[in-house]
């Protein structure tokens, strides 16, 4: 598929908004060497050696080091509507014939405070992050529906930023995400919370103001029960669905019980239907779960999907927060991917493992009744590079990175996609391929 003009508009459709979207190897690609090490937090940053990328390759696969602390809420998700499938699914709309649709997601954007330092550099001063993710767009730019995971709120214009353990981003990185060509952020995570609920809505409305859309944080009641439906431009309605395990210990506003979806099997089906009623032909769920470090699926992710994937109104599962790769496979004849790593992060912990990733495409054919289902599936690993004096930090699709790489950083790049490979490919489905 040729890749969408980022000029080109797509039309995003909910039953409140109706939006319009406007749509380099730098030398030493280091990511050290370290193995997974005693236990930190998921978003611990380590300095790293200010040196040249060591060159020694690391063999070791992610360990079970350490879970989220503190530990998840247990606070209950709001109830939601009927849990039964709806009766049959709307026909798209658009051109007579069968359609095809694409969908692109990723990993976790983490935004450490080494990647605003990085972004100052390309700014001259000021904030650009746009360099940093300048070697997706035309992967990203290329779906007709393209998914990204903003684990973390935005501050308020001008700061005061923070990193781990409390994130508050700057809002610098909103239009960096729209150039890419982002039409729809889940924001659920465990950090939602980090900013209070004004942080919560603030970091919806700069994802808006922006030409993004959100889903799995809301700003009302209202927003809670509004699916999320993009349309393309085939007619072809797309939802997605965010749900996160919990918020590091954080309580749900006791006003708010709606601002953060958690996950929970009958309330994310209930919302699953309500995007089907309003239009939804495809929808997607994510959900922000597993063991931190650990590229084996927890318990918790594994009967989530099995269960959502049982279900009519569940087309594809995906999800973050490990912070490293996991499996893609297929339940119910659906695909479900468990985690897809980081895209943007500068982690310590578990290195170089927290600087791996993937782009992913599944592609979504129209039956002679108006469903879709898919059979093919494609994923593109990704690097990031460590943010040091006179190296910056970016992400690089590995493929495309390695002809303009030099020896030693083409040994990484090879390294990286090899652990991304493996593991992803472990569950041995048919019908997915690395391009």
């Amino acid at each position: 598929m040729a890749p969408r003009s980022r000029n080109a508009p797509r039309r995003w459709v909910t039953a409140a908004f109706v939006l319009t979207l406007s749509s380099c190897a730098p030398a030493g690609l280091g990511t050290g060497s370290a193995s997974p090490s005693a236990p930190h937090s998921e978003d611990q940053v380590s300095p790293g050696p200010a040196v040249t990328p060591p060159t020694a390759s690391a063999t070791a696969s992610p360990g079970t080091t350490a879970r989220e602390s503190p530990s998840p809420t247990t606070t209950s998700s709001p109830p939601g509507t009927s849990t039964s499938p709806t009766a049959t699914r709307p026909r798209s709309e658009g051109p007579s014939g069968p359609h095809s649709v694409t969908i692109n997601f990723s990993g976790d954007l983490l935004w450490h405070d080494t990647l605003w330092e990085s972004a100052r550099v390309d700014g001259g001063g000021s904030m650009d992050f746009a360099p940093q993710l300048a070697a997706l767009e035309e992967r990203v730019g290329a779906a007709d529906v393209a998914i990204c995971h903003s684990e973390v709120p935005f501050a308020e214009a001008g700061g005061p930023y923070s990193d781990y353990p409390m994130f508050k981003a700057p809002q610098e990185i909103a239009p960096a995400l729209a150039g890419v060509g982002w039409d729809v952020c889940t924001t659920a995570s465990n950090h939602s919370l980090d900013a209070g609920l004004a942080g919560l809505a603030r970091n919806i409305e700069v994802h808006r103001a922006n030409g993004i859309l959100t889903a799995g944080t809301y700003a009302s009641a209202e927003d809670r029960n509004t699916p999320v439906v993009l349309t393309t431009a085939d007619g072809v309605g797309v939802a997605v669905v965010s749900s996160t395990y919990g918020t590091n210990g954080i309580p749900l506003p006791e006003d708010a019980p709606w601002s953060v979806s958690l996950m929970d099997v009958e309330d994310t089906l209930a919302q699953a239907a309500r995007a089907r009623s309003a239009g939804a032909d495809i929808v997607v769920v994510h959900m922000h779960a597993g063991t931190e470090y650990e590229s084996t699926p927890s318990q918790q992710q594994v009967a989530f999907a099995t269960a959502l994937t049982a279900s009519e109104d569940v087309d594809l599962v995906i999800g973050q927060h490990a912070h490293v790769v996991q499996p893609v496979t297929r339940m119910n004849g659906k695909w479900v991917a468990y985690g897809a790593g980081n895209l943007m992060a500068q982690s310590g912990p578990a290195q170089p493992w927290t600087y791996d990733g993937y782009l992913a495409t599944f592609t979504f054919s129209e039956r002679a009744d108006g469903t879709f289902t898919s059979t093919s599936g494609e994923f593109a690993p990704t690097m990031i590079t460590k943010y040091r004096p006179g190296s910056p930090a970016r992400v690089l699709v590995v493929s495309d990175a390695l002809a303009a790489a030099n020896a030693q950083d083409a040994k990484l790049l090879r390294e990286s996609a090899a652990r991304t490979r493996a593991i992803v490919l472990s569950a041995g489905v048919e019908g997915l391929v690395e391009r």
